[in-house]
């Protein structure tokens, strides 16, 4: 049995597969922060966004914007280090170096983009390395991440039909925590999220069901949540709810008050976006999503807590 998450050392978070990571989580009652940062802009004083993140309470760290095929991630080496960058993004040491320096789980998102999809606005292409199939995923493996999720960003054409079939992809190459769904419509022209897309997701093995929090998309409530909440604990699988509207900056008591509504429906991970600054949420609002479903003594414990435990 492995210690619930948002009491563990960075040194056990960091030891955990995907099985233990999930069950960890699952122990946590509710109570985990996300937080989705982009790494190809440049950070704060030249540290990496993801540090910023989980000074201020994220137990797990999601990179968006990252080309597994071409990794970048600015911050992460100082201007002085004489080091062969190519290489050691080449030997995968990127992502070995970002988890020891923040004592996080780190995860990657790939986007499932469908060439047939039916589009609601003008596409935006990607590079390959931002795109999920066998060979994106493959690299997943191989860069040592601990959970990949598969959704899409604005404009991308990801489609729900596209990620069910790459999350079957997903289970026999990667080792780590597998978590699929749609945050908003992704450019496409269907429902962002409908039990039948979760029955799909959760037939091919998602160990974690991405949705929409209430109150970021139109139209989906609490009780459509609670409903996907039930059917996917129904078959082992969690739940995380998603702040990917822009409105991770649209203040603490917005925040909040989303918190405690997916709280209620019983989700497990609460993820936070990073489109408010165009890197990352405001820190204030992190802390905010950390305090309210957690309370104050967590929050602040997994703010202090040492990476070198």
């Amino acid at each position: 049995m492995v210690k619930r998450l948002i009491s563990a050392n960075s040194s056990e978070m960091l030891a955990m597969n995907g099985t233990e990571l999930k069950q960890s989580i699952k122990a946590s009652e509710g109570r985990v922060v996300l937080s989705e940062n982009i790494v190809v802009h440049e950070p704060l004083d030249g540290i990496t966004t993801s540090e910023i993140a989980a000074a201020f309470g994220a137990d797990l760290i999601l990179l968006n914007f990252f080309d597994v095929l071409n990794p970048v991630i600015l911050g992460l080496y100082d201007g002085e280090e004489t080091i062969d960058k190519a290489k050691v993004h080449r030997d995968g040491q990127s992502i070995k170096r970002l988890q020891k320096l923040v004592g996080r789980p780190i995860g990657v998102n790939l986007e499932p983009v469908d060439p047939d999809a039916k589009m609601a606005e003008d596409r935006l292409k990607i590079p390959e390395g931002r795109q999920a199939s066998e060979k994106t995923l493959r690299e997943v493996e191989r860069l040592g991440f601990n959970f990949v999720v598969l959704t899409g960003n604005p404009g991308t054409g990801v489609t729900n039909s596209q990620i069910a079939k790459n999350i079957e992809v997903a289970k026999n190459v990667f080792s780590g925590l597998v978590i699929a769904g749609k945050m908003h419509g992704a450019g496409v022209d269907e429902p962002v999220v409908s039990e039948q897309s979760v029955e799909e997701f959760l037939s091919a093995g998602a160990d974690v069901i991405l949705v929409p929090a209430v109150g970021t998309v139109p139209g989906f409530d609490d009780n459509e949540l609670k409903q996907i909440v039930k059917l996917a604990h129904s078959k082992g699988a969690l739940v995380m709810s998603t702040i990917g509207t822009s409105q991770e900056g649209s203040g603490s008591s917005f925040i909040q008050n989303v918190a405690i509504r997916n709280k209620i429906a019983g989700v497990d991970i609460q993820h936070i976006g990073d489109a408010a600054w165009g890197i990352q949420s405001p820190f204030e609002n992190i802390f905010a999503l950390s305090k309210a479903i957690r309370g104050q003594r967590h929050a602040i414990v997994r703010m202090a807590r040492s990476i070198n435990r």
